[in-house]
């Protein structure tokens, strides 16, 4: 009878030792990537693209709205064969309309092919930097904080090999803090003009001014990430 628990235990006693055998670690690619200048580059050009497209159709449908308000305007003053032809035009339009937005904005459309063929570039950098990192650190699985088919309900920081990433694609930790200060101040400065617009007085009312609380005084909100230096795990 032991004998046959024991054969039955065996199986998950090695799977455990196996695992244990095993390291593990996590990035967050999502980070990675907001500090990387061809990754911002990359945003902003597909943005001017999505912008481009998104005025061809605009124009496309006031072409549509165009041809509807004058057969609207026309209309009484039309035989039926003329009537016939507007409508077939605004018809034709409409459908001109809908094709281009299938074909930009749809399923595997040209917005989404595009957005592939810039990205790509970015996305094999990061890939490599991370193939090379978990060989250096011999892990068999490093998994992606920010994909959301992966729930991290809890990370211990010392699995974290962000920063080593980031580092192997030449991106400092006072490059990090620089672009963050930089975000900061120009959130800090937004901020303020939509006090002073709030604070604007009306024309021939006389505002008191009065020095600044040290209560009142906003502190600059500090980076999400409280350690930009690569951790020694090893």
């Amino acid at each position: 009878m032991n004998k046959k628990i024991f054969l039955l235990i065996l199986p998950f006693f090695c799977a455990t030792l196996s695992l244990k055998a095993q390291k593990f670690g996590y990035i967050d690619t999502e980070y990675i990537t907001s500090r990387m200048p061809e990754y911002t580059n990359a945003q902003a050009e597909i943005e001017k693209l999505t912008t481009k497209w998104i005025k061809e159709v605009s124009d496309k449908n006031d072409e549509v709205t165009k041809l509807e308000k004058t057969y609207r305007a026309e209309e009484i003053l039309l035989t039926e064969e003329m009537k016939q032809q507007r409508l077939r035009a605004i018809s034709d339009k409409e459908k001109e309309v809908k094709d281009l937005q299938n074909k930009v904005f749809g399923y595997n459309g040209d917005l989404l092919k595009k957005k592939q063929d810039i990205m790509k570039p970015v996305l094999d950098e990061v890939a490599k930097a991370v193939e090379k990192i978990a060989k250096a650190k011999r892990l068999d699985f490093l998994f992606d904080k920010s994909s959301d088919g992966l729930a991290m309900l809890y990370t211990n920081p010392i699995h974290d090999y962000t920063d080593y990433i980031l580092e192997e694609l030449g991106i400092s930790p006072d490059q990090i803090k620089e672009k963050e200060r930089e975000e900061n101040q120009a959130k800090t400065s937004e901020d303020n003009k939509d006090d002073e617009k709030e604070a604007k007085p009306s024309k021939g009312k006389a505002v008191k001014t009065s020095s600044p609380k040290e209560s009142d005084v906003v502190e600059q909100p500090k980076s999400n990430r409280k350690n930009t230096t690569v951790p020694k795990k090893e």
